[in-house]
């Protein structure tokens, strides 16, 4: 048996025996969605800089925001852009789907692409908003939008002409407290299993609940191809992207009655 079947059958264990799972995403799980990652080798945002000279976290931050709203709508319409048309893949459609059976199964996702909410996930914590919700920074006042097809960048908000911005979170800016509590009570009331799936945890509230629960005993599974932040404290690695492990796991959570067969 190799390293990585064994590594596929304690994680499908563990997760077919728990009853409530956090599920931590990042980038990595839409990948096979079409869609780059950001910090990753070959990501939309890799090593290098604006056409303005700036790091892309000058570009996309609060204060580019307020100071130089171009600049900044400029990078998130690319962002968006490079999320338009995308569906969800196997590893969003099986968390979703598990959902339906267990207590609780909570999303916690760094990613703005609303794909889990497309495919069918409804427990989902956006803990950087998403591109699709904007509101005016001068009345409030909020839309829904699709996508950004035919849309005025930086877009004028219809009831004031302030400009209105995506409700997201920049680098720079406080998380959302809403999400923060929910990710908390999610906790307090306790996992039986946290899955990081296709983020390298840089952020520290991303790794923090993996940390929590290597801390507390709680089984930790990590699905990327590359070397995270948890790689080291996790129980089990699995060097695989999140739309080839996903579906491994679920056969072994489901197998099938050779009398189906």
């Amino acid at each position: 048996m190799t390293a990585q079947v064994a590594a596929l059958d304690a994680a499908a264990a563990i997760l077919g025996g728990a009853r409530r799972i956090l599920f931590v995403t990042g980038a990595g799980i839409s990948v096979d969605s079409g869609l780059p990652t950001y910090r990753g080798i070959g990501g939309l945002y890799h090593d290098r800089l604006t056409e303005e000279g700036l790091t892309i976290e000058e570009a996309l931050s609060g204060e580019m925001m307020a100071t130089r709203p171009d600049i900044a709508w400029r990078y998130i319409a690319q962002i968006e852009a490079s999320c338009r048309g995308a569906r969800p893949n196997a590893a969003h459609r099986l968390i979703a789907a598990l959902e339906g059976e267990r207590e609780l199964v909570c999303v916690l996702t760094q990613n703005v692409d609303g794909l889990h909410r497309a495919a069918g996930s409804r427990n989902v914590i956006e803990i950087h908003g998403t591109v699709h919700r904007l509101h005016c920074m001068a009345c409030h006042h909020g839309r829904k939008v699709p996508d950004y097809a035919g849309l005025q960048i930086p877009p004028e908000c219809p009831h004031c002409g302030g400009i209105m911005r995506p409700e997201v979170v920049l680098f720079g800016e406080a998380l959302p407290d809403a999400a923060i509590s929910r990710l908390e009570h999610v906790l307090a009331e306790g996992v039986d299993a946290v899955v990081s799936i296709g983020t390298t945890s840089v952020f520290p509230y991303i790794a923090g609940p993996v940390v929590w629960a290597a801390r507390q005993g709680v089984p930790t599974i990590e699905i990327n191809p590359g070397d995270t932040t948890v790689s080291t404290i996790v129980d089990h690695r699995l060097r695989m992207g999140a739309a080839e492990a996903l579906p491994e796991l679920w056969w072994r959570m489901h197998p099938r009655d050779p009398a189906e067969d």
